[in-house]
């Protein structure tokens, strides 16, 4: 009841900060459940297994191997797999890894941002209806009687204590949670991006190897060639 009163008394700004604090929470919940249930962590011994499956020349069970992990890594990997087996080359397997890369860390980062707006804007809420509850009060306590000049004023402070009190309520977790997500957003980006470019690094080592090797065969081949005598 005191909290209900306390939203009566404070004016038309606190129905903009409810406003806020109801997108505040929705924005909690689901990026609380997006980033700690959804995004799947890179699996233990995911780069070795697929280089594993790469050493053995098994492209198909490599990509098949990443996709089914279910995580953004997976994702990114089975591209640059996927390219390699269809004998892409080093620029364009960085340059579709590096798109999906953004996809994914564009799709993880989504949304994290509107919390701290939130917070903030609902500070500055809180603070307007502060400044215009001040307003009212000293301008209803200029025109009134001496008897209810203490009445208005009280009245007013009242007003603007209350705007204050609610942004805050409202803006204090919405920052906390935005630092806690966005500090999980930056070790997921950081993982998926150090694992992703190992991996890249291990598919240029096997083109590269691949073209010595060939390179070498072709030239053992020329050597051991019968020459033709002159006659």
């Amino acid at each position: 009841m005191e909290i209900l009163r306390a939203f009566e008394v404070g004016g038309p700004f606190m129905f903009v900060i409810l406003a806020f604090a109801v997108f505040t929470l929705t924005f909690i919940v689901e990026r609380g459940l997006f980033l700690y249930r959804k995004v799947t962590p890179v699996p233990a011994g995911f780069r070795k297994k697929v280089v594993e499956l790469l050493g053995r020349g098994d492209f198909k069970a490599a990509e098949q191997f990443a996709t089914q992990s279910g995580s953004s890594v997976g994702h990114i990997v089975a591209t640059g797999i996927r390219i390699r087996a269809s004998l892409g080359g080093e620029e364009v397997i960085q340059a579709r890894m590096d798109e999906q890369l953004n996809h994914e860390i564009h799709r993880i980062d989504r949304r994290t941002g509107f919390l701290a707006m939130l917070g903030n804007v609902a500070t500055l809420v809180g603070l307007l209806g502060t400044i215009t509850g001040m307003i009212h009060s000293f301008a209803a306590v200029a025109s009134a009687n001496p008897m209810d000049r203490a009445t208005l004023l009280s009245k007013g402070i009242s007003e603007a204590m209350n705007c204050t009190a609610f942004g805050l309520i409202v803006a204090v977790p919405a920052l906390v949670c935005f630092a806690i997500y966005q500090n999980k957003t930056d070790k997921m980006v950081n993982e998926i991006t150090d694992v992703t470019t190992e991996i890249y690094h291990d598919l240029v080592f096997m083109i590269d190897r691949a073209g010595a090797s060939k390179a070498i065969r072709s030239e053992v081949r020329n050597e051991t060639r019968t020459p033709e005598l002159s006659v």
